[in-house]
């Protein structure tokens, strides 16, 4: 028994429940959410940060590891156009769909007309534009959503791929650098220097940046910590008994250690969470169908939408049931309808990649 624990394996890339993993951080997202956009403030969380945002950072930790192997497996030209196909496509359509047919349906339900939804500011036009390169500058059209318990967003979760692609790209540079490829402790230090920047910051030493500079290095050394668990892996496999105590150790400190606890926490989450997906079976059907980042993304607008429609007003339990079902089936029809075709397309350009 104590030999099977200590005993590393290779990381099984192909037989692995991350889909179900980045499928439960979803979840996780809609559920924290949910208590928002019903017009609550308890929602769930610990130290400081709700249940939503520890699976964002769970997302950033596991696509560390993932888009790092990416970058590793690929030349520059080929990893960008796979990163701009899996991401750009369905945000795009998202976008499109939030304003060609949520926004109108909310405006038409809670006003019963469309009068001046096509020339009210911020426009339909304004709002597929203006966050048409992953920025979020607009989260309303125009008063579509001004009689909601959270009023004036049509989504509050897509700000966080605008972060997700820097990541991409700060791996997309730091990648072609020999000694990133093949120094475990140059990552390490760039990994612990991010976690500095990021407590630095949390404590007012900002160097006068702010606004996207803080919401980055909040989330750059999850990222990081997620790539440096890549180079761990590939170089000494999975050890099932560190797999174990990772478990524990990072949760302590993501509960009881404020701003540092996370962030110190990133390459222990990330180990954790690789040992669980090795461990932890999930559908076949899962495993064929990434529907994570479809759910992601439409999971806010349904929420709004199904407030309107009157079913928070049945109790939580009901409202998360409701739109968790509903989102589900967008998410499907993303995968199905757009994602798979622009990663199938992205692929054929050139040699297939994994991640």
């Amino acid at each position: 028994m104590r030999r099977s624990l200590l005993r590393p394996t290779e990381f099984p890339y192909r037989e692995n429940s991350l889909n179900l993993f980045r499928l439960i951080l979803a979840f996780l997202v809609l559920f924290a959410h949910g208590y928002y956009v019903v017009g609550r403030s308890d929602s769930p969380g610990f130290n400081g940060e709700n249940l939503g945002g520890w699976a964002v950072i769970g997302f950033f930790v596991i696509s560390g590891f993932l888009i790092t192997r990416s970058r590793f497996r690929s030349d520059p030209g080929t990893f960008l156009l796979h990163r701009i196909a899996r991401i750009i496509p369905a945000f795009v359509v998202c976008l499109l769909v939030t304003a060609l047919v949520f926004g109108p349906l909310a405006q038409l339900l809670t006003q019963g007309t469309l009068a001046g939804y096509l020339t009210t500011a911020p426009t339909p036009l304004e709002y597929i534009w203006g966050n048409f390169f992953l920025h979020i500058d607009y989260y309303q059209i125009g008063s579509s959503l001004s009689d909601v318990p959270y009023p004036n967003t049509w989504n509050g979760s897509l700000w966080t791929l605008y972060f997700e692609f820097l990541c991409y790209l700060t791996v997309w540079v730091l990648g072609g650098l020999a000694v990133y490829r093949k120094s475990i402790s140059v990552v390490a230090v760039l990994w612990a220097a991010s976690v500095l920047v990021r407590i630095a910051y949390a404590n007012g030493i900002t160097g006068g940046l702010d606004g996207d500079f803080g919401l980055f290095t909040r989330l750059l050394p999850y990222f990081l910590g997620g790539s440096l668990i890549y180079l761990v892996v590939q170089r000494w496999g999975i050890v099932p008994l560190v797999g174990i105590l990772s478990i524990p150790v990072a949760a302590v400190l993501m509960v009881f250690v404020p701003i540092a606890g996370g962030p110190i926490a990133a390459p222990l989450i990330g180990y954790a969470l690789l040992y669980l997906s090795t461990v932890i079976p999930q559908p076949a059907w899962i495993a064929r169908n990434d529907v994570s980042y479809g759910f992601y993304i439409y999971a806010w607008p349904v929420q709004q939408l199904v407030v309107i429609l009157g079913g928070a007003a049945f109790g939580m339990g009901v409202y998360l049931a409701i739109t968790t079902v509903v989102t589900f089936l967008l998410g499907w029809a993303s995968w199905m309808l757009v994602e798979r075709h622009f990663i199938r397309l992205a692929r054929g350009a050139k040699k297939p990649v994994d991640a």
